[in-house]
This record gives C-alpha cells, sequence and structure tokens, in this order.
C-alpha cells in the first residue's frame, strides 16, 4: 500500500513539474500592457480612454493574474506624431518593462512603433493602424494587426457594393498615403468586378470646406461615391453631402473608414443610407452585446471595432501566456497562431504568420431614423465577408510568409 502510494505521489509531482506553471517565466514578476493611444486629439473617442477601458476588462475578467503574477495597464498619449510615440515605445520598453503595446492609431505613428518593438524584441498588437505595409513589407515577429487593413476594408466595401449593382465610383480621396491606399485597394476590386471608376478629387486632410468636391462628385453621375479617407475629411464630406441632396438625388455613398462613433456624432439624418464594412457591430448576436452591454456602462457610449478589438487581443495573449508558461515574446506570439480565435470579437479567426489576424467582417448601410428602434441601433447587416475573401493572400514582401 505503501509503495502504491508513493508511485501516485510520484506521477502527481511529475505531472506538477512539467506543468506550465511550474515552470513559470515572468519578466520582472509582472506582466506589463502598455495602451499607446490618443487620449485628446481626432481618433481619441474611437480609441482613446475607451481603448484603455477595453484593455482593463480584460485583465479583470481574466483574474488580474497570469501564473500567479500581477498584470497592470498603463497609458501613453502619443498625439498622433510619429516620434513621440516611438520615444514612448523606446522608453516603455527600455525603462519601463513594458512586455505589450496594445492600440496605436494613425498608420504613421503605428508604423514608427513597429519598428522599435522589431529593434527592441518586444510585442506590439496594434488596431487602429490601417497600413497594410504593416504585416508586409515591415511584418515583425513580434507584431501583429488584429482588426483591420486598409484592404480588407476597401476590399469588403467595393466587393459587395459592385455585387449589389453600385458598379460606377467617384472617390473623394484624403490626399495623403492612408487615402491613396484605400482609393487603390478599392479601385482594383470594382474594376475586377466589372465597374467602373469615374475619377476622383483629393481634399488636402482637415479641409475645412468640402463643398467643392462633393458638387464634383455629384456632377460624375456616379452610382457610388467612396469616401477613402479618415477624421476629420470623410466625416464632414458625409455631412456636406446630405446637406446638398446627395442621397435624395439617387446617389449612395460608401465609407471605407467609419466608425460607429462616427455615426452616432453625425446622427442619422444625416449618415442614413451610407454603406461601410466593419469587423464588430455592438448589436449583432447575444455575444456582441453582453459585451458592449459591460462596456456601455463604464464609457456611456458603445465600442468601435478597435476598441472591442483590443479586448480580444489583450485577452488572447494573456492565454497564451498561461498556456505557454512564459511571457518570452516569441514563444507567446507562437502559442498565439495555434489556436483558432473565437470570441465575441472575432468570427473564423486566425493569426497568419505575416502578423495579422484574419477574421469575417460584415457589410453594414446606416438605417434612416424611423428603422432605428432603440439608442445606437444604427446599422443594417447587409453581407458577412470571408475572412480569406476580404484580407487576401499573405504578401510575398513579408520576410515571415513561406514562399
Amino acid at each position: 500500500m505503501f509503495a502504491r502510494k508513493l508511485a501516485i505521489f510520484g506521477v502527481t509531482a511529475a505531472g506538477l513539474l512539467w506543468s506550465p506553471a511550474a515552470f513559470a517565466q515572468i519578466s520582472d514578476d509582472v506582466v506589463k500592457i502598455g495602451v499607446l493611444t490618443d487620449m485628446n486629439g481626432p481618433a481619441s473617442t474611437p480609441t482613446g480612454q475607451g481603448s484603455v477601458t477595453a484593455a482593463q476588462m480584460a485583465v479583470d475578467d481574466f483574474g488580474g493574474k497570469v501564473l500567479g503574477k500581477p498584470i497592470s495597464v498603463i497609458v501613453g498619449d502619443h498625439q498622433d506624431k510619429p516620434d513621440i510615440g516611438a520615444g514612448i515605445a523606446r522608453r516603455w520598453y527600455d525603462t519601463e518593462q513594458v512586455d505589450l503595446i496594445v492600440d496605436v492609431p494613425v498608420s504613421a505613428v503605428g508604423l514608427a512603433v513597429q519598428g522599435i518593438a522589431n529593434e527592441k524584441k518586444r510585442m506590439f498588437i496594434t488596431h487602429s493602424t490601417g497600413a497594410a505595409d504593416f504585416h508586409g513589407k515591415f511584418c515583425s515577429p513580434y507584431t501583429m494587426q488584429w482588426v483591420f487593413d486598409t484592404r480588407a476594408l476597401a476590399v469588403g466595401t467595393a466587393q459587395e457594393v459592385v455585387k449589389r449593382g453600385g458598379d460606377s465610383w467617384f472617390f473623394i480621396t484624403d490626399d495623403y498615403a492612408f487615402g491613396h491606399s484605400l482609393e487603390r485597394d478599392a479601385s482594383s476590386v470594382i474594376v475586377k468586378n466589372g465597374g467602373k471608376v469615374i475619377g476622383s478629387v483629393k481634399p488636402p486632410f482637415a479641409t475645412p470646406d468640402l463643398s467643392s468636391f462633393i458638387l464634383q462628385a455629384q456632377a460624375s453621375k456616379a452610382k457610388i461615391i467612396g469616401i477613402a479617407g479618415g477624421p476629420p475629411n470623410n466625416m464632414n464630406e458625409i455631412k456636406t453631402a446630405g446637406e446638398f441632396g446627395v442621397l435624395k438625388g439617387g446617389q449612395q455613398m460608401a465609407g471605407l473608414l467609419a466608425l460607429i462613433t462616427d455615426i452616432h456624432s453625425l446622427g442619422l439624418q444625416a449618415a442614413q443610407g451610407l454603406l461601410l464594412t466593419t469587423s464588430f457591430y455592438w448589436d449583432m448576436d447575444d455575444k456582441t452585446r453582453e459585451w458592449s452591454k459591460r462596456y456601455f456602462a463604464k464609457m456611456n457610449r458603445m465600442p468601435t471595432m478597435w476598441q472591442a478589438g483590443v479586448y480580444s487581443s489583450v485577452m488572447s495573449y494573456l492565454n497564451a501566456i498561461k498556456d505557454s508558461g512564459t511571457d518570452e515574446p516569441l514563444k507567446v506570439a507562437a502559442k498565439m497562431r495555434e489556436k483558432p480565435i473565437e470570441d465575441f470579437f472575432s468570427r473564423n479567426g486566425k493569426l497568419r504568420e505575416d502578423g495579422l489576424m484574419v477574421h469575417d467582417l460584415v457589410l453594414v448601410q446606416v438605417k434612416k431614423p424611423e428603422e432605428s428602434k432603440y439608442p445606437w441601433d444604427y446599422y443594417q447587416i447587409l453581407a458577412h465577408i470571408p475572412g480569406d475573401q476580404a484580407f487576401g493572400p499573405p504578401d510575398p514582401a513579408c520576410p515571415l510568409v513561406k514562399q
């Protein structure tokens, strides 16, 4: 009997020794997550404090500890400036022992931070950087793009709208790299699917009076006016188009980047009829509603796809630490790629070797005021777009992609 008990003890002890917890390796005895965002500028509503709240919700839901070590969240404001963002990232990695940076709106800032993360061999997951080069020629084994890229939004919207008869387009394109990328990606899909691009105009960033650009788009008689840009131009263009009666004249507008907080700010009267693609809508199903209502209780507004994505990625990161028994970046990243990513945010999600998290998107149309039945009831879902179709294959320019 004694020998049998001893044998059982030996097996149990061996199991404990080989469990992840037994060999837990957490640097500095704390897992530190830095939310690097825009706290007061033009991206602060769709990211900002909402992204901080989402990250903290994930930490709290996880239990506040991983492998017995505490998890902390710190915040930095990059002010939409690449040099400031890169400086904060460098300090966080070098002296404050931050293990993971998340969020980082504005592609120029995101790419700058990516460079620092790669140099320091630390993890960075972006949610609000849309440049496809992030997982293309600048891809890194330490960095991930979780929510969207310009190709997915442009392809998702353009392809589905052309399928529905919107086969002639005129673009109002923000005159900088992000806007040009959206127009280029959407145009190639429009032509590929049998449509045509009649023309485009390119207002500078933050143009105060967009009337002349709207009039040119209206005069083109294109069925679809594509808005290829972000705040503040995109929302001002939609508002001005409403004032000029563009929608009443039979033309439709397609926003290649529009967020639910933008629609809330505009109001349904101005935004009604707008077509857009999103990675997340709070009112899509029971899972999205449950999480979003908890978020709403803290923020008094519904989450954007970027903010919901922050929660999703932080939870995936913490689970990967738990499963791998370490916060060593490459081991955590490898563990994150092992399992499908299925949660309230992601449908059919998978993290590719190039760092892009591919998942399904939805094409939606903004409701008319009389169609909205309760607060934040803004979207009618028109189509579900498979992730592989929207994001496309890995870019061969990424050295991590197997040729």
